[in-house]
């Protein structure tokens, strides 16, 4: 029975990214695991802070989710998966994350953590939400 069976690499496009998606990469590689790019658009209601008026006729979430849909086919080109399976979802993070891996059956999610100061500050909340709902291992690379 191999190590792990699906990789699912959840990623928040940062410059640093690409590290995590490179080791998520290299254990699908290692042990023939099928690997899986995620990519959470957080809804812009919980993001604008605006002043501005947005007019109604505009879905912003939409083109946001549009906009990662090509961010996300682009990182699988860079991390040399081209053919590689990609989900942009929309809402929160680190549930969203685990509730890909549970309906696929990913059996480990690979993170980015930033290193600062705490638990929830070292691995950062959302890789630190993951890491304590999900159904499976989780591998916080230090990026």
């Amino acid at each position: 029975m191999p190590l792990y069976t699906h990789v699912l690499f959840a990623t928040d496009f940062s410059p640093d990214s690409d590290k995590a998606g490179a080791r998520a990469m290299a254990i699908a590689q290692a042990t023939g695991a099928r690997l899986t790019l995620v990519h959470v658009v957080e809804y812009s209601a919980m993001e604008y802070a605006g002043e501005i008026p947005i007019p109604e006729n505009i879905d912003l979430d939409q083109r946001r989710i549009d906009a990662a849909r090509d961010v996300i086919a682009a990182l699988a080109g860079r991390l040399g998966v081209p053919g590689a399976s990609t989900r942009v979802e929309l809402g929160s993070p680190k549930h969203e994350v685990v509730r890909v891996a549970t309906e696929l059956g990913a059996d480990l999610i690979v993170v980015g953590s930033h290193g600062k100061h705490g638990l929830q500050l070292l691995l950062g909340s959302t890789a630190n939400g993951i890491l304590h709902l999900a159904p499976c291992d989780v591998l916080a690379v230090r990026v």
